[in-house]
């Protein structure tokens, strides 16, 4: 089962590294505003608020099987 944490793992890994790179290729301020643009798009107030919605439809619909479900421990 895919998990929202798992999901925000491998986007915050991806993130980081397309960061890393935009760091090391343009000047400073062309950077900041770079950075500024990829996590708007990609971070908590984009892609974020994306996946939560996904998430809380999912677990309002209460589907069965192969669902994404956020990871709530054990009881």
């Amino acid at each position: 089962m895919v998990t929202r944490k798992d999901i925000e793992e491998i986007i915050n890994n991806k993130l980081n590294y397309i960061l890393l790179v935009g760091q090391s290729s343009l000047p400073e301020n062309q950077f900041k505003a770079f950075r500024k643009l990829i996590l708007d798009s990609l971070g908590e107030k984009g892609l974020g608020r994306e996946l939560e919605r996904i998430f809380n439809e999912s677990e309002r619909q209460g589907k069965g099987g192969n669902t994404l479900c956020e990871k709530r421990g054990v009881i």
